[in-house]
């Protein structure tokens, strides 16, 4: 894992692929004195990503590339990340699947957040997946990334409880204001290990 020096903060770059609402609580996060990281770089698959505007908003670069050839597109990611010193990836609702090689070259350094608590539920249509299954509860888990899809080690987890007249929409709700502040807890957490 990347290692805190001084008063200097972990170089970070957030991979979103829509609203960026967890991008923004990670923004919001990094400002304060206790955070042990700077978001320098967003990078999307999706132009029309609205997590974008972010970028605009706090004067964070951002880069948009189109996955048309993983091989391809991931060498010009790992270029751009080096050339912007970044020590730490956090995955935000990015919709596509790094690969091994990729994952290899930040070994470690990659986190992710998962809607449901892993190893339950791994995948996309976590929520629908969860009330079909008649779940009690489920929640959001921060994660280390590996090659195997939502498999890394688990940094932190944090349970919600399904009530009775949950829809897949109402659970994705009260579990993304969760991961909002889970996110930056997994952060410090890491870094003060």
């Amino acid at each position: 894992m990347a290692q805190l020096t001084g008063s200097k903060k972990i170089k970070t770059a957030v991979f979103i692929s829509g609203t960026g609402s967890n991008l923004k609580s990670l923004i919001l996060f990094s400002k304060l004195k206790k955070s042990p990281i700077s978001i320098n770089l967003i990078i999307s698959n999706n132009s029309k990503s609205k997590g974008l505007k972010l970028g605009n908003i706090f004067k964070i670069k951002k880069k948009i590339f189109d996955f048309e050839n993983k091989n391809l597109t991931e060498t010009k990611i790992i270029s751009e990340l080096k050339k912007n010193k970044i020590d730490l990836i956090c995955l935000a609702g990015f919709m596509k699947i790094l690969s091994k090689k990729f994952i290899n070259n930040f070994k470690g350094n990659i986190i992710n957040i998962h809607p449901s608590l892993l190893p339950k539920f791994k995948g996309l249509n976590t929520h629908e997946r969860v009330i079909q299954n008649k779940e009690r509860y489920s929640g959001c888990t921060v994660h280390f990334v590996n090659s195997k899809l939502d498999s890394g080690k688990i940094v932190i987890q944090k349970k919600v409880k399904i009530n009775k007249n949950d829809t897949p929409k109402t659970l994705a709700k009260k579990i993304l204001t969760q991961e909002h502040i889970l996110y930056p807890k997994a952060i410090l957490k890491i870094f003060s290990l």
